[in-house]
């Protein structure tokens, strides 16, 4: 559309939403020389408008400086704004999170296209400048690369143009409004248009001008887009180029293009040229034998596309990375480059905790780094097109893409969860395509070059209907090299060929095995799955080993990699990761925004440890003779990596090695290892065998692991004997009294109570271990998921009864070597349960607890069976023989290893938004409590493993606070040891179950045996 005076009524007019914009193009670089465009560094043509500009803020339309963008109007007294940025994160209006439901609900009674009128937040952006020595005679433009939600932009007081769409660049002609001297650039930045019923994704509702802002120019011939394809012969081994390119400017006629390829190491492999024909050339050349890329060897040719005049001046080169591969189905199976895909993704917002999604370089390359370290191979932009430096990223270091158009209609069709698409959009509507369809344009044409985009996205949860199938055929057509995802037409199958793949969010492993097995005519991928809110990803391997069972299921997306969360700060001015709500912002979905299994402030969570292992490509089997090898990659074999293996003894290492491996892809092996398994002494060994990285790459450091593999087992003692040191045996000395029970052993003393049912004092070597006494514990902190699946309803039984057991009996037994007291507590959840808590004080001085618990029909499952008790805070370091080295849960234990591992108690603490369950160790052979001089004492389990959670805060503190501030001052170290603790789940944070394995059924015995003993 083209108009010369700005209308504001646009913003609530669905059918204008680009005013004098121009095309959408290629986001490809440019510069003069071929030294430049060798170097790609900073581009002359380029001068960067991003700092700080002139700011004024009005709460609503009507209150806004309506002139500000005239010549003569001053902007002395205005504030002072950081252009990129959020105008909530730098001290205006309103900060608001909401998921599904749109900013608005409840608060203005509106359908779309209308918009609130009373709070529709305006910023006035002025910036000047002067352009940039020699642009005086050429064309110059100006790129908004990302504005939120709706702009208008003058310059010099006339109106030059408006934007939608916040998440793609919105360009401009500034060449007829330009003066000698100094310019006035002014910007009115809308939160509330049109395009917001677009964009309604779960994240911060933000606005402003949050992505860079840039003037160019262009030389007097200037390729203004380039489309680059490639394309692979049926043995995959040699190439074709085709190159389109679209050129502009007064040198254009007459004008000759030459295009040279040259590899990795910057040889040239090919140069051929055509001459420009009516502003466009076309050219396709077969380059023979190629480099292929894929995520595993992202190999980039570079092309470097020189454009000279009629004279046979060189005016302009442009260099184009370039990625040989195809992207297939072939027998209803995805296939890169010939071979079956299997996509171990995450998706990702932008986003920063300080700066929202205005993310940094830093950011990115902080991101990429870890992505690639953890083993994912894919990211999906959820849910709108990235930073261009984002595909080039991933380009370079290897991350497949799909890349989705910013749209997201939630709040039209889905309300309290219930599929509801009365007044649903973009639907069927054809006053909505245009608006829709600009979208999908605009994506593809900045984003076609780039090798990492396997997949366009329609959008997200935007139901379904004729719209969004255009936009499906729309992809297709213009980009038949890729394909199309789109999972609302789970929802609306009128249009079901919208999605070349089955795409489904949250589906449960056995729904998926269900699709799967009924002969279906797409390949599957869960576009979402493994809700990472809080504690969560239990039970991810039951995703996984679907990858190996069924040749069309092709992986997922871990939702999400990062927690939307805001620094703010508390009352007393200490800084905290905010939620929704934290900001008075109403309505809200309030925590909702923490899936990370980053968290906000780009420290990795303890979920990322069962997400590395499970999406490794190679596998590694260890037994007691060598290891299995499993190499699961499509193109890399193992020659960049190092077999390193060890084996320990009751988890200290008895020896060391490394081998040089090389396994093809697609291919396994049997290494024998120098373990010397027939002559090892007696106990438990762990066989370590992992694969890391020989040099150092983009992503990683020299030694990076990329694969591990344990095996566990028992050598049994020639001799059975036990040597026991008679200095560390004493007499047991029982002094009954009328309320306490005393039992001296050597340099320990435990104190029994009649009155209060249980252990009161234990001294080892005169130093007190209880400072609250243990007591039968069946509630957890309740975690994301648990809230989510109702269990503070369902099972909330059982958080009584761990408050106030009751001690109904005990009794004695005394023997020369030993004193045994038991106790019997009932609990009120029912008669029929009954709990025993057994001490036995040894003459060795340790003491041996023996928990059983005896359940009955028509009880709600257990959280957890443990014994809880608390100590002094000055034991503030622990140590394990346990699984590890991070938290593990019995359903999210695959990534764990067993070893030594470490820790402040302090930091066992996960800093999850809202506080909750974590911390907790499964296979605990012993674990020691420390103070900072290393005095303590050490529990050890009895028999089988037990599981162990050492924290500062007990489960009802924790349970009781919703912010990390509001846990009380630390006055304990809170020790609790379980037989057992359900599972934490993930396939959803709002209903999914644990998986039935992973709970604790309530009706039978129980039991778990540990040891205390000094240090």
């Amino acid at each position: 559309m083209k108009a010369t005076k700005a209308d504001i009524n646009w913003l609530g007019d669905v059918s204008v939403f680009e005013v004098n914009r121009l095309h959408a193009y290629s986001d490809h670089r440019y510069y003069q020389t071929m030294d430049e465009a060798v170097g790609s560094g900073a581009m002359s043509m380029r001068y960067d408008l991003n700092g700080t500009w002139k700011f004024n803020y009005a709460i609503r339309p009507d209150s806004r400086s309506e002139f500000f963008y005239t010549s003569d109007f001053s902007s002395e007294g205005w504030d002072d704004i950081e252009v990129p940025g959020h105008i909530q994160l730098q001290g205006y209006g309103q900060i608001q999170y909401v998921n599904t439901q749109y900013p608005w609900d409840g608060l203005n009674e509106i359908r779309p296209p209308a918009l609130p009128q009373d709070k529709n937040p305006v910023g006035s952006y002025i910036r000047t400048f002067h352009l940039p020595t020699g642009w005086e005679s050429n064309p110059v433009y100006i790129s908004f690369q990302g504005v939120e939600s709706a702009f208008y932009v003058w310059l010099n007081g006339q109106f030059v143009g408006y934007g939608e769409d916040s998440f793609t660049p919105s360009d401009f002609d500034l060449t007829p409004f330009l003066q000698d001297g100094e310019n006035k650039l002014a910007v009115e930045v809308y939160q509330r248009s049109t395009g917001s019923w677009l964009e309604d994704q779960d994240f911060w509702r933000f606005s402003g001008i949050f992505r860079d802002v840039y003037l160019y120019t262009v030389p007097t011939a200037h390729v203004r887009d380039v489309h680059v394809r490639t394309d692979l012969d049926k043995s995959y081994t040699n190439g074709t180029l085709q190159l389109d390119l679209k050129l502009e400017g007064k040198a254009v006629a007459g004008a000759r293009v030459e295009a040279e390829l040259r590899d990795r190491e910057g040889n040239t492999v090919k140069t051929f040229e055509s001459k420009v024909n009516d502003g466009q050339v076309s050219l396709r050349e077969d380059i023979g034998t190629v480099n292929l890329w894929s995520a595993e060897i992202p190999y980039l040719y570079r092309l470097y596309i020189r454009v000279y005049d009629a004279a046979g001046t060189l005016v302009e080169v442009v260099p184009q990375a370039v990625g040989f591969r195809t992207f297939e189905m072939i027998d209803k199976v995805m296939h890169i480059n010939g071979k079956r895909i299997v996509f171990k993704g995450v998706n990702r917002h932008e986003f920063n905790p300080r700066r929202g999604r205005a993310v940094t370089k830093e950011d990115m390359l902080w991101d990429v780094r870890t992505i690639k370290q953890n083993n994912m191979n894919a990211v999906r932009t959820s849910h709108y097109p990235n930073q261009s430096l984002w595909y080039e990223l991933c380009d370079e270091y290897g991350l497949y893409v799909i890349d989705e158009m910013n749209l997201e209609t939630h709040g039209s069709w889905q309300k309290l969860g219930a599929v509801e698409p009365s007044w649903v959009i973009p639907g069927d509507k054809p006053e909505w395509h245009d608006i829709v369809m600009d979208r999908a344009v605009s994506m593809v044409e900045r984003d076609k070059n780039h090798p990492s985009i396997l997949i366009w996205s329609c959008g997200n949860e935007s139901h379904g209907g004729e719209v969004i199938y255009k936009v499906s055929q729309y992809f297709k057509s213009a980009d038949p090299t890729r394909l199309v995802h789109y999972e609302g037409v789970f929802h609306d199958r009128r249009f079901d060929e919208t999605s070349d793949m089955e795409t489904r969010m949250y589906a449960k492993p056995a729904d998926i095995e269900e699709f799967l097995n009924a002969n279906p005519t797409k390949p599957y991928i869960s576009c979402e799955y493994m809700h990472a809110m809080g504690n969560s990803i239990g039970g991810m391997h039951k995703y996984t080993e679907l990858e190996d069972k069924y040749p069309m299921y092709q992986g997922g997306f871990i939702w999400d990699y990062i927690d939307q969360s805001i620094y703010k700060k508390d009352r007393y001015g200490k800084e905290f990761l905010a939620y929704g709500g934290d900001f008075g912002d109403r309505p809200s979905d309030y925590s909702f925004c923490g899936n990370g299994i980053v968290h906000a402030d780009r420290k990795v969570t303890a979920k990322m440890q069962e997400v590395k292992f499970l999406y490794q490509n190679i596998k590694l089997f260890p037994d007691r003779e060598g290891v299995k090898i499993v190499n699961g990659n499509l193109f890399a074999d193992t020659s960049a990596l190092e077999l390193v293996y060890s084996l320990e003894r009751e988890g200290h290492e008895v020896l060391r090695g490394t081998l040089e491996v090389n396994v093809d892809a697609q291919s396994e092996t049997v290494v024998k290892l120098p373990l010397g398994a027939e002559a090892l002494a007696g106990g438990e060994y762990a066989v370590n065998t992992a694969f890391v990285l020989k040099e150092a790459t983009l992503w990683a450091d020299k030694g990076e692991e990329v694969a591990f593999g344990q095996f566990i087992f028992t050598q049994d003692q020639v001799n059975d004997a036990v040597e026991v040191d008679l200095n560390l045996v004493s007499d047991v000395q029982v002094i009954e009294g009328d309320v306490n029970i005393g039992v001296r052993a050597g340099k320990t003393h435990a104190l029994f109570s009649k009155q209060f049912g249980t252990l009161v004092s234990l001294k080892l070597s005169g130093r007190e271990t209880i400072a609250v006494p243990p007591a039968p514990l069946f509630w957890r902190a309740m975690t994301d998921n648990d809230k989510g699946m109702a269990m503070g309803f369902e099972l909330g039984a059982w958080y009584a009864a761990s408050l106030m057991p009751r001690s109904v009996e005990w009794k004695a037994e005394q023997k020369p070597d030993q004193y045994r007291i038991e106790f019997t507590y009932k609990l009120n959840i029912s008669e029929d349960v009954q709990v025993k808590v057994v001490y036995t004080v040894h003459a060795d001085g340790s003491v041996r607890v023996h928990n059983t618990y005896k359940g009955t029909a028509g009880l709600p499952n257990l959280p957890i069976h443990a014994l809880s008790f608390r100590t002094s805070p000055d034991f503030e370091n622990v140590e394990w023989l346990a699984m590890g080295p991070e938290e593990n849960y019995a359903d999210r234990a695959f990534g764990a290893r067993l070893g030594i591992h470490g820790s402040k108690v302090a930091d066992t603490v996960a800093p999850y938004l809202v506080p909750q369950e974590s911390g907790n160790r499964t296979g605990v052979r012993w674990a020691k409590l420390t103070d900072n001089a290393g005095r303590g004492f050490k529990i050890e389990a009895s028999g089988a493993p037990v599981e162990l959670n050492v924290s500062p805060y007990t489960a009802f503190e924790l349970e009781n606070a919703q912010h990390a501030y509001e846990l009380p001052p630390v006055h304990y170290t809170v020790v609790t040891v379980a037989g057992k603790q359900m599972g934490v789940g993930g396939d959803d944070s709002w209903g999914a179950p644990v998986h039935p394995e992973y709970l604790i059924p309530s009706d039978g015995e129980l039991t778990f045996e540990f040891v205390i003993r000094a240090l």
